[in-house]
């Protein structure tokens, strides 16, 4: 548990409140542009403490704007709201309520921390500026960090920088982590469909088998990072899925191999999207197939830049003491929509304790995992001093 005195004694005051907030958008996750009820939950709420609230950016998204003082001076603050398509198996008087539906990744807890933040500094306006709370869709691989873009998010909320958290289980309750330069990987999702010839499967050389094809290729991209990629660089090349054939007696048309493609740096990942396009290509032509490829940027590297994240470290080192502030040595290969914005706006995205997984919890993505709400009161203290001091009054 937090020391209490990390706590804004206001913001430990409502907390029940903003945990059952946290507890009700658990129990009806929505999925990536269709939190419809989340969207509506956080706008009402913004409304009713005096936001100016947009909402429909990017789909369902919305920014929530308050403006105290005088300063021209403007800060961005992001949570994301979708679930995942899961069927949660935690038991929870509160678990989802719809099946294959549920919030695996934390994002209710994101978006009650946002919310405690947002209802305290409302009610003590103790800055000089204007604020612009952004509750994305569709962080989960669906791109609505872009969508919000391409709907003029930065052009009709301006932001001097921008700042989002992720929970983070495996690190204490308490303790928040951060670094400096690549904080999370970039993550492309690549579709290689292979076009040969089918056969009968005792008469193979009537054919051109994309399966013998499909395998080569699966073997050979192993050797990108081990033999393209700096030894002192960090990269996965990693076939997920793997699909052909309908008989075993039967040489398919077709066969479709699924790759998710990390980096930590943007170098290397050209050098990854290079290398894999030459070697499927020429791996097909050896085995006389043809080879399509479908190479999606799903997220960017995320890039934390220096200033911005020397003044989140300043703040959590006053909030919660330099003891639990973790300077990370490398970046994370788990990927974050948030990159988009931060390869357009300077920020700083970084990690809150949600618990020691060995002590009954686990990891993200998990049917089993949940948010841990003794982090929420202090997530939602670190957002509000951060808005204080960036936006301090003169």
């Amino acid at each position: 548990m937090p020391d209490d005195s990390a706590v804004i004694p206001a913001i430990r005051s409502t907390q029940d409140e903003f945990i059952a907030i946290r507890q009700r958008i658990h129990a009806h996750p929505e999925l990536g542009f269709e939190e419809i009820e989340t969207s509506t939950l956080v706008a009402g709420l913004l409304c009713d403490w005096g936001y100016e609230v947009t909402t429909g950016i990017g789909g369902t998204g919305l920014v929530g704007r308050l403006t105290s003082g005088s300063s021209a001076r403007t800060l961005g603050i992001r949570a994301d709201m979708d679930a995942l398509p899961i069927q949660e198996a935690t038991g929870l008087p509160y678990a989802s309520k719809i099946a294959e539906r549920m919030h695996a990744c934390g994002h209710d807890g994101h978006t009650a921390i946002l919310l405690a933040a947002a209802r305290y500094l409302a009610e003590t306006r103790n800055f000089d500026g204007t604020l612009n709370l952004i509750f994305q869709p569709a962080e989960e691989g669906l791109g609505g960090a872009s969508r919000m873009m391409e709907d003029g998010l930065f052009e009709r909320f301006p932001c001097e920088a921008v700042f989002a958290l992720h929970n983070a289980p495996g690190v204490p309750v308490g303790k928040f982590a951060l670094r400096t330069g690549a904080m999370a990987a970039s993550a492309d999702h690549v579709l290689v469909t292979l076009r040969g010839k089918g056969a009968h499967g005792a008469m193979p050389h009537f054919g051109q088998d994309p399966i013998v094809a499909a395998a080569s290729i699966v073997m050979a991209l192993q050797t990108i990072v081990s033999r393209n990629v700096p030894a002192t660089e960090t990269a996965v090349v990693t076939v997920g899925m793997l699909h052909a054939g309908t008989a075993n007696n039967v040489i398919p048309e077709t066969a479709s191999l699924e790759l998710t493609v990390r980096a930590l740096d943007r170098e290397v990942r050209e050098l990854l999207e290079k290398r894999i396009r030459s070697l499927v290509q020429r791996q097909a032509e050896s085995f006389d197939v043809v080879a399509d490829i479908d190479y999606r940027p799903i997220t960017r590297v995320v890039v934390n830049t220096e200033k911005e994240t020397a003044f989140a470290r300043r703040v959590l080192c006053g909030l919660v003491g330099a003891a639990n502030v973790i300077d990370m040595p490398t970046g994370l290969l788990g990927s974050e929509d948030f990159s988009w914005m931060l390869e357009r706006v300077p920020g700083c995205y970084l990690l809150l304790g949600n618990g020691i997984v060995q002590q009954g919890g686990c990891m993200i993505h998990n049917p089993g995992y949940d948010f841990n709400d003794a982090a929420l009161p202090l997530g939602a203290s670190f957002w509000a001093r951060l808005v204080e001091e960036y936006l301090a009054a003169s």
